[in-house]
């Protein structure tokens, strides 16, 4: 069966906000084995959305849109099915009593503008939407189907894996299953260049080669009449890369360097912190995101003034004076004063000159130093980043974690 994916929202098509709910969508459905050939976005306008309905459909059998839902007259998602296969607009009780009773539990009126997402084409099969008040549909007419999803990706994701994905069981005998490989420290071009024979020597498995802010990926996809099937496809091809690149690889799928980073130190019970300066707490927010992260991380200092550098920190100002913020001597007292501060076994500090201006013919933008302590242990790193001011920041921030992650028992 060939699937097609609507986007509808104005604030998509105008790029006021970024299409995740595509991008889900494709990777799941690919997942399944479902083929995918195409994603369209068109605005909030009835004729157009009917009309984006009606060429996918001259070259798909199902089409699964998002967006269009809600309760205001620009969401017309569901009208634009109905007119395309001429059907009426039908009131659903069922649907018309669950958004009564939720207003009614909130304390607030319902205005009547809501019940317009209880109206679906007439025959349509209604899919509950537990994390949200739009509740999704599905339509199957003259050998086609339709599945009207709505627009919050919190809410699209979870009707999806919930409530979609079991229906569309029935349309595949086949799988499609993916291992991504995570790596840092390795350029794309370099990467691609190790494995290139096995790139164009495999058809299934596949390999591709993708590249992210400060990391590159390989993304190993195999198809089969089970999972159990494509994972063993992809085995020995994870195992063959992993012996070419292992060094660079530092986990796979949705693994990122501050959850892999936070893991180890979990299991070795190494208790730090941070003390930043051009970074300005991005590797701290990086860290925080992981979920459990507070068993390890016990704080952080953004430290961008010198007067903080001394004041909190205990960097002499002597320092600063001979070597200047910048420097490996500011960072290793950085780091001390870091773990001092919070009494943890570890802690890293970072200083550097991110740009545009600042820089010197001695330290140039992109200078970048950095200290590690651990158990009153410290190593300094002096590294030069290229790029505007946020990929200076950002490929601080991985360096931080990467050469934790390397040597978490003794960071760095």
């Amino acid at each position: 069966m060939n699937v097609e994916i609507l986007s509808i929202g104005t604030e998509i098509l105008l790029g006021d906000i970024v299409n995740t709910n595509a991008a889900f969508l494709s990777r799941r459905l690919a997942a399944m084995g479902m083929n995918l050939y195409r994603q369209s976005v068109v605005g909030d306008n009835l004729g157009r959305v009917a009309a984006a309905i009606s060429e996918s459909f001259s070259r798909a059998d199902m089409i699964i849109t998002t967006g269009g839902l809600g309760p205001t007259e620009d969401d017309l998602t569901k009208e634009a099915v109905a007119e395309y296969f001429g059907l009426k607009m039908i009131l659903d009780e069922k649907s018309a009593d669950a958004l009564r009773s939720f207003f009614e539990k909130l304390g607030r009126p319902m205005t009547e503008n809501n019940m317009r997402q209880a109206y679906f084409p007439e025959g349509a099969i209604i899919v509950k939407n537990d994390r949200g008040t739009a509740p999704a549909c599905i339509v199957e007419k003259d050998g086609k189907v339709i599945i009207v999803l709505p627009g919050p990706p919190r809410e699209m994701s979870y009707v999806f894996e919930n409530e979609i994905e079991p229906y569309l069981s029935k349309y595949t005998d086949s799988v499609i299953k993916s291992l991504t490989l995570k790596m840092f420290g390795i350029g794309e071009s370099k990467m691609e260049d190790s494995v290139k024979d096995l790139i164009s020597g495999y058809s299934n498995p596949t390999i591709a080669p993708y590249a992210k802010t400060g990391e590159c990926e390989l993304r190993i996809s195999a198809k089969a009449s089970s999972e159990e099937e494509a994972l063993e496809l992809i085995k020995p091809v994870e195992s063959e890369i992993r012996h070419r690149l292992g060094e660079y690889i530092y986990g796979i799928n949705s693994d990122n360097l501050a959850s892999v980073l936070i893991e180890k130190l979990k299991e070795k019970k190494i208790t730090f912190a941070s003390a930043e300066s051009c970074t300005g707490g991005m590797i701290s927010s990086m860290i925080t995101s992981v979920a459990g992260s507070s068993d390890v991380f016990a704080g952080g200092i953004t430290a961008y003034s010198n007067d903080v550098k001394t004041g909190i920190l205990s960097v002499n100002p002597a320092t600063i004076e001979k070597y200047g913020s910048v420097s490996e001597e500011c960072a290793a007292e950085m780091c001390a004063g870091c773990a001092q501060l919070f009494s943890v076994d570890a802690s890293f500090a970072v200083t550097g000159i991110a740009g545009p201006g600042g820089g010197s013919a001695e330290k140039p933008v992109g200078t970048v130093c950095f200290g590690f302590y651990y158990k009153g242990d410290i190593k300094t790193y002096k590294m030069h980043f290229g790029g505007d001011r946020e990929m200076v920041r950002i490929r601080s921030a991985m360096f931080v974690l990467d050469a934790l992650r390397r040597g978490a028992e003794k960071p760095c």
